[in-house]
């Protein structure tokens, strides 16, 4: 049985096992990994025909812990108790919910002191006692001598019954529960994207500008979240982006390239030399960098949405992007082309749909390229393939349920 302190508005967890209010999905499911001994069942449950529609959620069932991610942001949004006999809860040091202590009113009243009357939830059918980022639910009890027509629910007895679930949650009530920032505990040590535009001109794309957010010193000398935006452009070297954007998560050298047989044939009869392109893999960023073997330049970028139902997912952080797109067509019929009048721009982001951006820049006659992913351990994907589209300079792979799993960007040769 998990041993965990309840801080109202911020987190509910120990020493070795907190949740905090904020913190993304994947340091979550980072936290579950570690306590495997302690934690043996975890469900991830969504929608999977449209998983921004409701939120994402990791279910300890066998500790009655319910972990609940806003959908877009993929931050915990809400840590929900749903079995108060599974888990022993204390706060500032005392017990309140344990085999030998009852999660009563009276003990809530003991523990947490005096608070507004509770309200009664219809759509639950229980009352909801609501302290500051904290809230306890009770079963109704029905007046048994109301009429058929109108029931009476009343609030239980003080020691009659129990706890049935308890909420942390920021803000005054569990209704308004809202998404915080990433929080300074939270960092780590690490480097995080709170937002990244694509830099475009004439449709063709050259560079991208992160907005990071990271731990340092002000001018107090006192840790903050500072937050600064950087710029990295096709051709920029290894150690321009280093100095830009710190040591990768993870470099990954690319060992054969099984898209050639697309390439024309004087491609493919080329002698491949021992070198070898690499990518640098910014997992908080949700970004790849793509490096010539040759050049050591940077010649691609690999945006990630992160979402439930994909082969990566949980491999990166959401990269919460902004493409302007606009749309091209022929000059007096010729095979040149030109920009299409401005009032039309299109911004695509880690939200849209497949379905508005393939009318807009395609058209419905377009057809993909399949992309089925698998691993030499495991030679199956339970997901499923994707399809991947082309168009000007990015590549849109886009999962079967519409949503977009990433964008590449690549440098068009002069």
């Amino acid at each position: 049985m998990l041993d965990l302190e309840v801080v109202p508005e911020r987190s509910l967890g120990c020493d070795n096992c907190e949740f905090k209010l904020g913190m993304p999905f994947m340091q979550a499911v980072q936290i579950l990994q570690k306590q495997c001994r302690n934690v043996s069942v975890v469900d991830v449950n969504y929608v999977e025909n449209d998983p921004l529609s409701a939120d994402l959620v990791l279910k300890l069932t066998n500790d009655g812990i319910r972990l609940i991610f806003d959908s877009q942001s993929q931050r915990l949004k809400i840590i929900e108790v749903f079995d108060m006999g599974k888990v022993k809860l204390k706060y500032a040091g005392v017990v309140f919910c344990s085999p030998e202590i009852s999660p009563t009113r009276s003990q809530i009243d003991l523990s947490f002191g005096a608070t507004r009357p509770p309200e009664f939830d219809n759509s639950q059918q229980s009352f909801i006692l609501s302290f500051r980022g904290l809230s306890f639910s009770f079963p109704a009890v029905v007046n048994k001598s109301a009429s058929a027509e109108r029931t009476n629910p009343q609030f239980p007895n003080l020691n009659s019954v129990l706890v049935s679930k308890m909420s942390v949650f920021s803000g005054s009530c569990l209704s308004e529960a809202k998404v915080i920032e990433l929080p300074f505990h939270c960092y780590n040590g690490g480097v995080y994207s709170h937002s990244l535009d694509v830099l475009r001109e004439d449709s063709r794309t050259f560079g991208v500008q992160v907005h990071l957010m990271f731990e340092g010193i002000d001018s107090s000398t006192s840790p903050s979240k500072l937050k600064e935006a950087k710029t990295i452009c096709f051709g920029n070297t290894v150690q321009d982006v280093l100095s830009l954007l710190g040591a990768p998560g993870k470099i990954f050298y690319k060992a054969e390239d099984k898209m050639k047989i697309h390439a024309p044939p004087e491609q493919q009869l080329r002698q491949s030399t021992n070198r070898s392109d690499y990518f640098f893999n910014y997992f908080t960023l949700g970004l790849d960098i793509l490096f010539d073997a040759v050049t050591q330049r940077a010649k691609k970028f690999v945006l990630h949405t992160n979402y439930p139902g994909h082969y990566d997912f949980n491999i990166y952080y959401r990269c919460m992007f902004k493409i302007p797109l606009t749309k091209s067509t022929p000059v007096d019929g010729g095979s040149q082309t030109s920009l299409l009048d401005q009032t039309e721009p299109m911004t695509v982001t880690a939200f849209s749909k497949w379905d508005e951006i393939h009318t807009y820049i395609l058209g419905p006659e377009s057809r993909p390229i399949v992309l089925n992913r698998i691993s030499s351990v495991n030679a199956t994907n339970p997901f499923g393939p994707t399809y991947c589209y082309g168009y000007q300079d990015m590549i849109f792979e886009v999962m079967p349920n519409g949503h977009i799993a990433s964008i590449t960007l690549y440098q068009i040769k002069e």
